[in-house]
């Protein structure tokens, strides 16, 4: 009996404090303040990346196609990139598919936008828009955009578009009001590029201050910006009274009603040899 009173108080010892080799109590909590690990800079370049919504890319995943088409196009195409846009230049069209690009720029300001509107095979019309300061540093400063799909039956709309007398006009003009001509000079107002392309063309115009040069570009205008409106306050902020070409499209209509024209600028760039003739 004696023996067994001796082995009971090892065996309580043994179970309560463990063998000599148990794992060793959890240390201190990692502090909070503590730096995070440095990421593989390998995954940085490899790792998988969400694609970009519908809306951000309406002709996305596309391959191939023709580039000849968009030789007309002034704009760099890492100038898309700096305003956050798909390259026109890298976009291909199916028959029945559209695009139309606004690039805004006011004399008095440095606050420039830029909006386009898409138009599907499958009747789907979206409308992309950024603004920004486009001056004093090397990126767009302050820029803001979205990316949007608009509502059933605009790409209808968008689709007449395309016929628009503006886009037989020269790329520059000047207003030739009888037998005299004057070259358009922004002072207080702004120019506009305006662009058409579909998968076999491309045209770029550009219309400066002047009303009636503005006028003739009315209906593109009103329509495009017009849609871009409306989804981002800071975008509409730059538009405080939205958009309303009406003025300049009567400046244009009484210029040809009295016999003037709009006649292709002395220094304006000559168009491209790949765009069509005149129908």
């Amino acid at each position: 009996m004696a023996h067994g009173r001796t082995i009971l108080p090892v065996l309580l010892s043994l179970s309560l404090f463990g063998p000599a080799h148990a794992a060793p109590p959890p240390g201190p909590e990692p502090s909070l303040d503590a730096p995070w690990p440095e990421p593989d800079p390998q995954t940085w370049w490899t790792e998988s990346r969400p694609k970009p919504a519908e809306a951000a890319d309406p002709l996305g995943g596309r391959k191939g196609g023709r580039r000849g088409a968009t030789a007309g196009l002034d704009v760099d195409p890492l100038l898309y990139r700096l305003w956050g846009l798909q390259t026109l230049q890298s976009q291909v069209l199916r028959p029945g598919e559209l695009i139309l690009e606004v690039w805004v720029r006011p004399s008095l300001s440095v606050r420039q936008s830029v909006a386009r509107v898409t138009v599907r095979g499958d009747g789907a019309a979206f409308v992309q828009a950024r603004a920004g300061l486009g001056c004093c540093s090397p990126e767009i400063g302050r820029r803001v955009g979205f990316d949007a799909r608009l509502e059933a039956g605009a790409a209808r709309k968008l689709a007449e578009l395309a016929g628009d007398p503006l886009w037989q006009a020269p790329r520059d003009v000047r207003v030739a009001d009888g037998d005299g001509a004057v070259d358009a000079v922004c002072v207080n107002g702004s120019s506009y590029d305006l662009i058409l392309l579909t998968p076999d063309r491309a045209r770029h115009v550009r219309r400066a201050c002047d009303l009636a040069e503005v006028g003739q570009a009315a209906a593109v205008l009103q329509t495009v910006l017009g849609a871009a409106l409306g989804h981002e306050p800071r975008f509409d902020v730059i538009f405080p009274g939205g958009v309303d070409f009406a003025p300049a499209r009567r400046a244009y209509d009484a210029l040809v009603a009295e016999g003037g024209q709009l006649k292709a600028a002395r220094d304006g760039r000559p168009d491209p040899e790949a765009d069509p003739p005149a129908n």
